[in-house]
């Protein structure tokens, strides 16, 4: 496919401002226009608090990163740690190693915490404490799962997500270019994300989010998408990388469904 794959197509993106910047790179530099509306924030805990929580809890023998968020604002938790590091993903593992240290256990396929939990090294966790590095919330099938095969499960949060704070006119920019066919297709990384996106969009730009396609990483996120908006086109690309979500764009416009 040539460096206009995407010529003319006008897809929302809707991740926080700050992570947003290589997929619309990439959209604009395939000839799309990408246009962006951000419905996450994220921002850090006080890294005095972190380091209060910190302190009451026991050594880890292993300590997993749930996200690049959670490398982001908690890498500093394994500084002189002798703890085994696994990341979610490679994503998540690619940002603990630019920050200096190693990755010990990432997934061997996948970005989640049901391919992560195949590793060999989660296996035998019995009399463990495994340390899990996270926002404020957040899944607690890989902590279930390790407490069952026997570990000792602690939670560090590291970082808060919130719905955006999006202006009024924004949202009705966007409402305008929906309603006027300026929007051709919808990117989302993660559940939370389209359900915020399903609260800050006004009736009319909901209703045709039914009726626009909708590219996310991860089965969980297309099936969410399906029970939010029934009907929706849903498009499930082969991870959460840029390039991922690039490529099925891109295979989404050779289709001819957009």
């Amino acid at each position: 496919m040539s460096g206009n794959s995407l010529a003319g197509l006008r897809v929302l993106v809707t991740r926080p401002t700050d992570r947003a910047g290589e997929l619309v790179s990439l959209i604009e530099n395939a000839g799309g226009e990408a246009v962006h509306f951000p419905v996450i924030s994220i921002s850090g805990r006080d890294p005095d608090l972190i380091e209060r929580d910190l302190r009451d809890l026991p050594p880890p023998d292993i300590v997993v990163f749930v996200s690049r968020n959670a490398v982001e604002y908690g890498i500093s938790v394994i500084r002189d740690s002798d703890a085994l590091i696994a990341a979610i993903g490679p994503a998540t593992a690619g940002a603990i190693e630019n920050a200096g240290s190693r990755v010990d256990i990432t997934p061997e396929g996948g970005f989640d915490s049901e391919h992560l939990l195949m590793h060999p090294a989660l296996q035998d966790v019995a009399g463990k404490t495994v340390l899990i590095i996270r926002g404020e919330s957040g899944r607690e099938l890989l902590g279930d799962s390790l407490k069952k095969r026997g570990a000792q499960v602690d939670y560090l949060p590291v970082y808060r997500r919130e719905i955006n704070n999006v202006a009024a006119d924004e949202i009705a920019r966007l409402d305008d270019a929906w309603q006027n066919g300026r929007i051709d297709c919808v990117t989302v990384l993660s559940v939370e994300t389209l359900e915020y996106l399903l609260q800050l969009l006004p009736p009319a730009a909901l209703e045709l989010l039914r009726q626009t396609p909708l590219v996310a990483p991860g089965a969980r996120v297309i099936q969410t998408a399906m029970e939010l908006v029934p009907g929706i086109p849903a498009i499930l690309a082969s991870g959460p990388q840029a390039a991922d979500m690039l490529n099925a764009l891109k295979e989404l416009r050779h289709s001819g469904q957009i």
